[in-house]
């Protein structure tokens, strides 16, 4: 059977489908415009939107990165004060210096073969232009590191010297604190040194430290537009500045002088005597309590700071307390004689020794009863007598009497760590307090304290606080006065007269009637002063030590028209030795020093031992 062939689709049926694919095209064609139609609103919507966005809410951020880009900001640093004495004299002062910086990397990676000798004459000449070692220089140099400090400090101009030959040498500003007179009233001045951190000088120690802020000023800015990545300013480019203010200088009460000789001295007889460098000395004016001199028996090279202890560092005579012994007996005679308890030629019979609740207190000789004027109490040092007076004084007339000679409180001198010392509180007090405190023990106070209470003597009666900074020089040019203390009314001026007279017997030497300290004495002048001699306590007992001792003397210069009161105290002297010849040597300075008019006539022989 024979199977015909298919046949072809009929014309119409063809053109039907084709129709029909078409028009499924043209239908997806059409979706897809519109989809891109959207798309593309939608994408000019998000443009638009965006545009928005920046041109307003993110205008001002924008404006201002682009010209934090185009702009830098660079501090200006402030000079700082300086210090100076009374006469103006320099005792510290700033320098501009630089520090050489260079990096051995891009040494390496910049000269290739020509690094080796480029290190080696880079070496070489900044080991000739500043001192440093060659060869330390060129294992720096070769180092594998990013930044290394080829020397400082080192002059501006050698340092612009070296970095015009070597443009691999950068530079960072340094100020170099100098201090002319090297370890001269080290111990009040203080030190100052860079900090790397906050790029300008900061206090460490002494007035440099407690002055900071005065002397440092403030640092000033400058914005300049700036190109190559912002490391170099484009000249004329300055569209802000503010400009640094200097630091204020500082004009100390201190005669540098006078200063170099109290401290000689005071480090001398420590020497001698192998007191401990705690010891110290202050030198007051009597009218106006400046301190001319304030010295310790050790002392420091401010350059040097990192190398020193805090040891060094210390400053006693305001921070080291210590019982005063016997000088401290003027408070006893002042209540005394400004209670009408006595008077000077007023005659005690003194037992070798006396009761004091559960404790026994004997004179620093063996004798029997004495009939010892008021005078001679003071001039003979007798802790009896004293005593005994003190009891008639009484414990609360006593106290205020300590308080109005401002032992116990700060002095305000303007240096800092001061101490105020210590009086115990009435409150406190066992049986035997009373025994303690009239002779200068149980009690503590600091030398410039000591100084003080005798100013106030030589003062008429005021006590004056004392004062180290004289007045300040702000950076317009314009120096102020330090105000001056509140005055202390201590006790009237005849009682303070009295008891300069009652003083001058312990500079006494008269057959049988010498006092305790005639080593003080200078030829043509009345000196009053007290000795003072207290025991220290011996740690390992927590009792008073048999044979370590703080040895003081507290004075003035001439007796009858007080022009300088004088304080000294020896930490533990070898024997005991007294304080007396050093006080004659700083007063016999000043008397030279000064030409001080010699005392009309001799201080008058008094009667310290009566018939």
């Amino acid at each position: 059977m024979t199977t015909a062939p298919p046949r072809p689709p009929a014309a119409g049926a063809a053109r039907s489908s084709a129709l029909r694919r078409s028009a499924s095209g043209g239908a997806v064609y059409s979706r897809r415009l519109k989809v891109g139609r959207v798309l593309l609103v939608l994408a000019l919507a998000v443009a638009m939107l965006r545009l928005v966005v920046v041109q307003t809410v993110q205008a001002g951020e924008l404006r201002a990165g682009s010209e934090r880009q185009a702009f830098t900001q660079i501090s200006l640093p402030a000079a700082r004060g300086g210090i100076f004495d009374r006469a103006g004299n320099p005792l510290a002062f700033s320098v501009d210096a630089r520090a050489l910086i260079t990096n051995p990397r891009l040494i390496a990676s910049t000269k290739g073969e020509e690094a080796r000798q480029y290190a080696s004459d880079m070496a070489t000449a900044v080991a000739a232009a500043t001192g440093e070692d060659r060869a330390e220089l060129l294992d720096k140099i070769t180092s594998d590191r990013g930044y290394v400090v080829l020397a400082d400090p080192v002059d501006p101009d050698v340092a612009q010297r070296l970095r015009d030959q070597f443009p691999l040498i950068t530079e960072e500003r340094r100020e170099l604190r100098q201090y002319p007179a090297d370890s001269l009233a080290a111990s009040v001045i203080g030190a100052a040194g860079w900090n790397a951190e906050e790029q300008k000088l900061t206090g460490r120690v002494g007035l440099e430290s407690s002055y900071d802020n005065l002397l440092a000023g403030s640092e000033g800015l400058r914005e300049v537009a700036t190109a190559e990545g912002g490391n170099a300013v484009i000249p004329g480019s300055t569209r802000f500045e503010r400009p640094a203010t200097p630091g204020s200088d500082l004009r100390l009460t201190l005669d540098s002088d006078l200063q170099y000789t109290v401290q000689q001295a005071l480090l001398d007889a420590v020497r001698e005597t192998g007191a401990d460098p705690t010891s110290s000395a202050v030198v007051l004016d009597a009218d106006t309590a400046e301190v001319l001199a304030l010295a310790n028996g050790h002392t420091f090279d401010p350059s040097e700071y990192g190398s020193t202890t805090p040891e060094q560092r210390s400053n006693p005579a305001v921070q080291d307390l210590f019982e005063p012994g016997s000088v401290n007996k003027i408070v006893t005679m002042a209540a005394a004689l400004e209670y009408d308890i006595a008077e000077p030629e007023h005659i005690l019979s003194v037992p070798g020794s006396i009761r004091v609740a559960d404790r026994t207190i004997s004179d620093a000789w063996d004798h029997g009863v004495e009939r010892y004027t008021l005078t001679g109490v003071l001039a003979k040092s007798s802790n009896v007598g004293t005593i005994m007076l003190a009891q008639e004084v009484g414990e609360e007339r006593f106290v205020d009497m300590l308080t109005r000679f401002g032992i116990g409180t700060k002095t305000g001198v303007g240096l800092p760590g001061e101490e105020e010392g210590l009086v115990p509180a009435l409150e406190t007090w066992s049986g035997s307090t009373f025994g303690n405190l009239p002779i200068g023990q149980g009690l503590s106070m600091t030398t410039l304290q000591m100084a003080g209470m005798y100013q106030a003597v030589a003062n008429d009666g005021v006590r004056i606080p004392p004062r180290i900074i004289s007045a300040t020089t702000g950076p317009d040019g314009v120096t102020v006065p330090e105000p001056a203390p509140q005055p202390v009314r201590v006790v009237s001026p005849e009682t303070a007269a009295q008891l300069r007279t009652m003083l001058t017997a312990v500079t006494q030497d008269a057959r049988g009637q010498s006092g305790t300290g005639p080593q003080a004495a200078v030829p043509g002048y009345q000196v009053a002063g007290k000795t003072g001699t207290a025991q220290q306590i011996d740690p390992e007992c927590g009792c008073y030590s048999d044979d370590t001792y703080w040895i003081t003397f507290a004075g003035m210069l001439p007796a009858e028209d007080p022009q300088y009161v004088i304080a000294i105290m020896l930490d533990a002297p070898e024997g005991g030795a007294s304080a007396a010849p050093l006080f004659h040597d700083i007063a016999t300075y000043l008397a030279q020093r000064e030409r001080l008019p010699v005392s009309p006539e001799p201080a008058p022989v008094q009667t310290l031992v009566a018939p």
